[in-house]
């Protein structure tokens, strides 16, 4: 389903994450629009879920900016200060007027960083000061012409109201489904305490309101309610994973990363979980970063796919684009490894090895990501730039007729 809304959610900026000087997730940039799936694919260790967990702020980002409607949630310093590194060794020898400009440089290099720590640390304290606002202009005027006992009640829920709305996180409008389902569910909870665990953690105390929530959401993944008090080994695994999904779908998310959702289930429960998956999307108005190995389901999932390969985006390009033209080599070696249920097919089928040491010569020409027609973005450099181009055709529809 395509989606038509151009607002962007969330917007990935330069995203590095590194373990140590183990790269697990190298300059990856990528924006991801309202109500739109977009699928994340390339081999194991390839940096699939450490980018999911850098966005969700599991991990604290080495460098780049991460916003959530239009605010940064997630901000790294290492690249000022690595700037700030290189412009002191600079500044050895260098002229009086280039030691001012260095001097300024660096001062902008720490306010960035500042910035950066703040909005890293403190966008969560700011966003709950934002809704206790949000209470307070509610409950201002109602206070005021009440009296009496009805002043009473109105004056206990703008407390409850209020202390709830001290207690959020912006962050938590993001929520992730982890890939095994049993590794992460606690087997010392029961379903509901699973389930009801968030919303206790944002502050809610009503018993009430936490059953309703409960039982509603367990019947939107196509459970009942009397699977509330048991445990998760008492489940089959497609049941764990709809419970993980629960899990994330009760706290009122607006995206949701679903980190290999479906990896590790049978085929038939793959289908169900995806389709489940497909109607919370359009019955929530869900975003979703849907994170796979299989191309298969990513192709009918997902709106728009990002290609990742050691760390960095390879390719980027709306479902069917990537399907029909796969520009580079490492994407088409994924999708040639693709298997179909034909025989025939199967024993025709050439798989196509990918060898960055034999595709790119990237010596002296180094690769940036780079737009080869609208909304295809392709890794490349200027001699693979015009090779991708001449093999979509456009090169020769800019060249002027000749007569």
């Amino acid at each position: 389903m395509p989606n038509q809304n151009e607002e962007v959610l969330l917007r990935v900026e330069h995203l590095c994450q590194y373990f140590k000087e183990v790269k697990a997730v190298d300059d990856v940039s990528f924006e991801i629009k309202r109500g739109e799936v977009f699928g994340l694919v390339g081999e194991s260790g390839c940096g699939k879920t450490t980018t999911g967990r850098s966005i969700i702020k599991l991990y604290d980002i080495t460098s780049g900016n991460i916003y959530f409607r239009g605010k940064r949630v997630a901000a790294g310093t290492r690249s000022y200060q690595e700037a700030i590194r290189n412009a002191r060794k600079e500044m050895d020898g260098a002229s009086p007027e280039r030691k001012r400009e260095l001097k300024r440089f660096i001062a902008e290099q720490r306010k960035e960083i500042k910035a950066a720590y703040n909005d890293h640390f403190k966008c969560d304290k700011r966003y709950a000061a934002e809704m206790v606002s949000e209470v307070d202009a509610k409950y201002k005027d109602m206070l005021a012409k009440a009296t009496g006992d009805e002043r009473e009640q109105i004056k206990k829920k703008y407390d409850y109201e209020r202390r709830v709305a001290s207690k959020q996180h912006f962050i938590t409008r993001i929520q992730m489904i982890f890939q095994d389902p049993i590794a992460s569910l606690d087997p010392r909870m029961t379903v509901y305490e699973t389930i009801a665990e968030g919303l206790k953690i944002r502050g809610e105390t009503d018993k009430a309101v936490i059953d309703e929530k409960v039982f509603k959401v367990l019947e939107m993944v196509g459970l009942v309610r009397e699977h509330a008090g048991r445990y998760p080994h008492e489940f089959s695994g497609g049941q764990r994973q709809r419970i993980g999904v629960a899990r994330a779908v009760v706290m009122n998310p607006e995206m949701i990363i679903a980190d290999e959702p479906v990896s590790a289930l049978d085929v038939s429960i793959q289908a169900q979980v995806i389709n489940l998956l497909n109607d919370l999307r359009r019955q929530l108005g869900l975003t979703i970063l849907f994170i796979a190995h299989d191309l298969s389901v990513v192709k009918y999932f997902s709106d728009r796919i990002g290609v990742m390969y050691y760390g960095k985006m390879v390719e980027l390009a709306t479902s069917d684009e990537l399907f029909a033209h796969p520009l580079h080599p490492y994407t088409r070696s994924l999708l040639s490894a693709i298997p179909l249920p034909d025989p025939v097919y199967e024993k025709q089928r050439k798989r196509i090895r990918y060898d960055p040491l034999v595709e790119h010569d990237y010596s002296v020409d180094k690769p940036t990501m780079r737009e080869i027609q609208p909304g295809h973005f392709v890794q490349c450099n200027d001699a693979e730039f015009e090779r991708y181009r001449e093999q979509l055709g456009l090169n020769e529809a800019a060249k002027p007729e000749t007569l």
